[in-house]
């Protein structure tokens, strides 16, 4: 009886511990993601931004832009962990516009 619930209590504790890599791996990606689409953002290039968010960042991720005076700053969202609700990774990143580029 105490084996089967030491091998229960080892297979939740696997469990929760390959989510919470999962929510590491994904915030990981999505700093990595905002910093990417914030210099292209920065250097004028929206459209390949856009295209990088997609390919770069978590699957299904939120991706915000804003822009203000001069500075832009970006945001990746990655959506839930399916086994910790409510922990949603996100990382944010800041970029200068570059000398003739517009917001």
């Amino acid at each position: 009886m105490e084996a089967a619930i030491a091998i229960c209590s080892l297979a939740v504790m696997l469990v929760l511990g390959l989510s919470a890599i999962t929510a590491v791996v994904a915030a990981m990606r999505s700093v990595d993601t905002a910093a990417v689409v914030a210099r292209l953002v920065a250097r004028g290039d929206r459209a390949r931004a856009t295209e990088a968010a997609r390919q770069l960042g978590p699957a299904d991720a939120d991706v915000s832009i804003t822009v203000n005076g001069d500075e832009v700053s970006v945001t990746v969202t990655a959506r839930s962990v399916p086994l910790l609700p409510g922990l949603r990774p996100s990382g944010t990143a800041y970029a200068v516009l570059e000398p003739g580029v517009s917001g």
